[in-house]
């Protein structure tokens, strides 16, 4: 749909209403998610965390399995401990969450993470957003899944997904170098978003391609330095052994669509053939800044052995920047649907998981396909107008 057809006042009108239709469904799960996350559930991923640190500081191996903190987790044809999967330098982090009671650390934690959200999601909307619209996305935001499972969790999603925005908005501003700091940090705790750098880098934007490597490597070093070079022998052992939780409901990944399809070998392969079509279409075409940061946030997740539902925080620049475009609400309906209803579908049926069951990663096909429709409207609009006139 071209940019003229979507300021039109109909237009306008129908977007509104969708808005609003969102944000009304919004409320209904905002009211189910707040009892479900302060409820006495124990500390879960966060417990992990904190064993962690516990074992850093002790000399053990911060990825190994402590119970009771290490949780276990068990559905219908499912069972997994959740040890630490971040990298090294989280092994520092996570010693501060020792420095309290547990619980009071997390109800801290708690209020880092939501500050962090709501700091993302004010500069966001007031990049991406005016008037009535402006509240109506806002409650949107804090319905999606990925804020509330975080919460429940304990995981530390939500600082990095401001850092993320501050990197978005920065690419948008020409700011290479700060973009290039924030992305580093980013990448130093979530690796596989070092898709983001290397697009971006073969698209041309290379001053902040290589910041960002240059922030993750000095990061990097730390850990080397307070513990040796066995703790990343110990991390990447660990990550090698984790692909049997693909198959987890939650995980929105061409490796979890594959895994729950009984070919998890074809994960690999879409995972590979995305990773290197955007490469060669950053490097022959060398999009702007945006079109690259969307496709890199967006194929971070696809690509990802382990493309959680709290990792599509960080597709909220995309979905905010195509907003007028009906895939993105579609999309950001679908990312709204709370976690419990989604793990309903352990020990249903393999066709019911590969497709109501897998609502999260379908979504993320779809904004796939929106995005390249977007791009090769994009690259065709010079040709027409040119054969126009």
């Amino acid at each position: 749909m071209d940019n003229n057809a979507t300021n039109r006042p109909p237009w306008r009108r129908l977007k509104l209403a969708a808005t609003a239709g969102l944000a009304l469904i919004s409320l209904w799960i905002i009211t189910g998610e707040i009892p479900r996350v302060v409820s006495d559930h124990g500390l879960w991923d966060f417990g992990a965390f904190v064993a962690s640190g516990h074992a850093a500081a002790a000399g053990l191996d911060p990825y190994g399995i402590y119970p009771p903190l290490t949780p276990h987790v068990v559905f219908p044809g499912f069972e997994s401990w959740n040890p630490n999967l971040n990298p090294p330098i989280s092994a520092l982090l996570f010693q501060t969450f020792g420095l309290l009671e547990p619980v009071q650390s997390l109800r801290i934690w708690w209020m880092i993470s939501i500050a962090s959200y709501i700091a993302a999601v004010a500069l966001l909307l007031r990049r991406y957003s005016g008037g009535l619209e402006l509240p109506l996305l806002a409650i949107w935001a804090f319905a999606l899944a990925g804020f509330w499972d975080t919460l429940y969790l304990g995981q530390i999603y939500m600082p990095f997904v401001l850092i993320a925005v501050v990197a978005w908005l920065s690419l948008e501003k020409d700011d290479g170098v700060l973009a290039g700091i924030m992305i580093g940090l980013l990448i130093s705790m979530k690796p596989n978003f070092a898709v983001w750098p290397v697009l971006l880098f073969l698209a041309g934007h290379r001053v902040t391609g290589l910041v960002s490597v240059a922030t993750a490597a000095v990061i990097a070093t730390i850990p080397l330095v307070a513990f040796g070079p066995q703790i990343y022998v110990d991390w990447l052992r660990l990550v090698a052994s984790d692909g049997d939780r693909a198959v987890f409901l939650t995980n929105a990944s061409f490796a979890g669509l594959a895994a729950r399809a009984g070919v998890p070998a074809a994960g690999t392969v879409l995972a590979a053939l995305l990773l290197l079509g955007l490469a060669w279409w950053a490097f022959l075409r060398r999009p702007l800044v945006v079109a690259v940061s969307g496709f890199a946030l967006l194929a971070s997740l696809l690509a990802s052995p382990l493309g959680w539902i709290h990792y599509t925080l960080f597709l909220l620049p995309v979905l905010l920047h195509h907003w007028q475009r009906p895939w993105a609400w579609l999309a950001a309906a679908a990312l709204a649907i709370p976690v419990p209803v989604i793990l309903g579908y352990f020990g249903a049926s393999r066709l019911n998981q590969l497709t109501a069951g897998s609502i999260y990663a379908w979504a993320l096909v779809l904004m796939l396909i929106g995005l390249i429709t977007a791009e090769l409207k994009q690259q065709t609009a010079p040709a027409q107008e040119a054969f126009l006139r």
